[in-house]
Formats: C-alpha cells, structure tokens, sequence
C-alpha cells in the first residue's frame, strides 16, 4: 500500500501528465482533477490488495505445502495474480 504522501505525489505526477497532453483539455478546476486521480489511484491499489490476497489463500489451499517466497512460489503467484487480473478485466 502506497503512504498518503507517496498517493499525492503519484496523482500529481498524474494530473501533470494529463494536463500537458495535448489532447487533453480539463474543464474542472485542479484541485477536482487531483482527487479524481487519487480517487482511482486508491481503486487501483484496493483491487490489487484485494488479489493478492486471494493469490496468496488460494496459493496457502495447495495441499503441497509451497513455502511462499520461493522460487516455485513465485511462479505460481505470478501466474495466479495475472489470472486473476484478466478475471477483473472481463467483469
């Protein structure tokens, strides 16, 4: 999980970016855009707790013990996280 400092830097690194695209013509006030990035920054970051945690209890089910960190356990949480992934897309 990102600090509250590091989520405003990153939204306004965002908002920078958004603001200098010159396709991209704001019609709200700065301040509206920051909480918008951060509102979805947030989002982002619950989901991808959210899948972690359900990798990391499907991964604990296996019957064979995998001891997590390990490189076998790495492959696998990888390969799981990234189903996952695609299972939220098609939702």
């Amino acid at each position: 999980m990102l600090s509250e400092d590091k989520a405003s830097h990153l939204s306004h690194v965002v908002a920078t970016a958004i603001k200098r695209h010159a396709a991209v013509r704001l019609v709200a006030d700065e301040e509206r855009v920051l909480k918008a990035v951060k509102r979805v920054v947030a989002a982002e970051l619950a989901q991808e707790e959210e899948i972690d945690r359900k990798v990391k209890a499907k991964l604990a089910s296996y019957s064979r013990g995998i001891v997590e960190g390990s490189a076998e356990w790495e492959v696998l949480y990888c390969k799981t996280f990234d189903e996952e992934i695609r299972k939220q897309a098609k939702v």
